[in-house]
């Protein structure tokens, strides 16, 4: 499967290099959805832009309500965002997985 990434949905939004440099979140099912939506919002304000990546069912729901919850926090500073989500191949322990990755970006 090839790697889609948003800037092929959007040609004519080209991909800064500021947002090439930000972090991945990485979000497990494990994750405390209120921490990981204060950590997208804390990325978006700084940087405008933030991307959440999660692999398996489990991880996804943490990631999805955890945007949710960040939209909350970021429209008290009338920040209103957006999700494009995407799948990209990533590689651990020597095994390919498929991921889920979404961007967070204002509208």
């Amino acid at each position: 499967m090839q790697p889609t990434h948003p800037s092929q949905l959007a040609p004519d939004k080209p991909v800064t290099e500021e947002a090439r440099t930000v972090d991945i979140i990485k979000v497990s099912a494990r994750s405390r959805s209120t921490a990981v939506a204060g950590a997208i919002a804390g990325v978006v304000r700084e940087h405008n832009r933030a991307e959440v990546q999660a692999i398996g069912a489990g991880a996804v729901n943490q990631a999805i309500k955890a945007v949710a919850i960040a939209r909350g926090y970021l429209s008290d500073d009338n920040i209103d965002v957006i999700v494009i989500p995407y799948f990209t191949e990533v590689t651990i322990d020597d095994q390919e997985r498929t991921a889920l990755r979404m961007v967070v970006e204002p509208r």
